[in-house]
């Protein structure tokens, strides 16, 4: 370990080498982040958009957008193991496996997609009513969730098409590819919610409409692009290199579960507090999900980097790679915070007028503002960490955390204290705080050169 720390600050104190891999780190996350932003600004911007019709509305269209996340976990599980076990060959000069590795996850992805539609479409109601929803919600949110999972193929595959190119190396394409879908999204969603252009008004149901359509187009660019740059290779799925995707990527989609059974309980919570209160807790997110942007930026880059390093055995630019992430990630989201805190109802406005939305939501930002920093910190040693393989614990961390912190502190609090829904929103910020310090702890005892897939 000493020896490890020496090197370290060997290649720090190489001003070029460090100048160099600062620029990579920007110029891989800084795509990232704006396709993580333009693609997080489809849900906001339909929250934006049926901000009109009302609070039920709004907390309707939050719901869907959430069983979607639900959903999505096993392809985000997928994904993130496409992209390293590619990152891992392309670094080791195996090309022609990367090809093949994107072909099986391709593939893989289809087969999932149908069940996730099928389940989604025809059942997913119902976990909204579990969850409290009253009968002015579901008269909006059922026809909604059924639209947007009966076409929820194109959602998963414009996913794991990013994740094949950033393993790639290329994250360019699957920005431009996400601001393609915001724009037609936009466009097609205005006229459709409200009855404009001669359009009918089909109210949440047109921001399915427009979900649907727009990430279809995208989805068609991105397999476009995916074969004519020679990412994808046609011919017989290889069980090996599934094997090696599916063992990064399952504890992947284990974590993203965890993580999205944990907030749908914690969510269930909020909602005990009266729609207005949820439509806040809403509201707050789809904003304060802005700052998640660099992070997850930061973190696909630290992962990316990681696997093209130690699949060429570059052990000391791996923790450089690192540490370059982890600065510029906590400098943008300390940024990000002292925004929350000091433009809260600025922020809450562009999305709502109504008084009630807006006051309850300027205590949930002021909150989250002290989780920005435990936020950058878990998404870049959580990236580093899926970039060595290291899934499964970053999966019993977020376990622990989520089900162990989060959905019992805030059942200790709504359920058994009966405290306010500030309380409850205190525990999102304790979440954080834990996380970041286990991937911190479990970072730092990491040997790379004994990493292996």
């Amino acid at each position: 370990m000493r020896r490890l720390r020496t090197l370290h600050h060997q290649i720090i104190g190489n001003p070029a080498k460090r100048v160099s891999l600062r620029r990579r780190v920007v110029n891989l996350s800084l795509p990232v982040l704006l396709s993580s932003l333009f693609q997080r600004l489809v849900s906001i911007v339909d929250i934006f958009l049926v901000g009109g019709v009302g609070a039920a509305a709004i907390a309707a269209v939050g719901l869907g957008q959430f069983l979607n996340f639900l959903a999505m976990t096993v392809f985000w599980g997928l994904s993130t193991g496409t992209t390293v076990v590619i990152a891992h060959l392309r670094g080791g000069g195996q090309r022609e496996d990367s090809r093949r590795a994107a072909f099986v996850a391709l593939i893989a992805c289809g087969v999932m997609a149908v069940a996730v539609s099928y389940l989604g479409a025809f059942h997913g109601a119902k976990v909204v009513r579990y969850m409290g929803a009253g009968p002015d919600v579901m008269a909006h949110g059922e026809s909604y969730i059924r639209l947007v999972f009966l076409y929820f193929g194109f959602t998963a595959g414009l996913n794991i098409l990013s994740g094949i190119m950033h393993g790639q190396g290329d994250t360019r394409t699957p920005m431009t590819a996400i601001i393609l879908v915001n724009i037609l999204h936009v466009v097609i969603a205005w006229p459709l919610i409200y009855g404009r252009l001669g359009s009918p008004a089909y109210g949440v149901n047109g921001a399915a409409y427009a979900i649907n359509i727009s990430e279809g187009i995208g989805f068609a660019y991105l397999l476009f692009q995916g074969v004519r740059k020679g990412y994808l290779c046609w011919g017989r799925p290889d069980p090996a290199l599934w094997r090696r995707i599916w063992r990064v990527g399952y504890p992947v989609a284990l974590e993203r579960l965890a993580q999205q059974s944990g907030q749908l309980l914690y969510s269930r919570f909020i909602l005990g507090y009266g729609t207005v209160a949820y439509a806040a807790h809403q509201v707050g997110l789809s904003i304060e999900s802005l700052s998640f942007m660099p992070g997850a930026g930061m973190g696909i880059a630290a992962a990316t980097l990681m696997g093209h390093s130690l699949g060429a055995r570059k052990y000391r630019q791996a923790r450089v790679g690192h540490g370059e992430a982890l600065r510029l990630a906590v400098l943008v989201m300390g940024g990000m915070a002292a925004l929350f805190l000091l433009l809260p109802g600025p922020l809450l406005g562009l999305f709502t007028s109504e008084a009630e939305v807006i006051r309850e939501g300027t205590v949930f930002l002021r909150l989250v503002a002290f989780a920005q920093v435990p936020l950058a910190l878990s998404f870049v040693y959580a990236g580093s960490l899926r970039g060595t393989g290291d899934t499964f614990f970053v999966f019993l961390s977020t376990l622990l955390s989520m089900w162990g912190v989060r959905v019992l502190l805030a059942w200790l609090v709504a359920d058994f204290l009966h405290l306010s829904l500030y309380a409850v929103w205190g525990v999102f910020v304790i979440d954080w705080w834990v996380r970041a310090g286990l991937f911190s702890w479990r970072y730092h005892r990491r040997d790379l050169h004994e990493v292996r897939l």
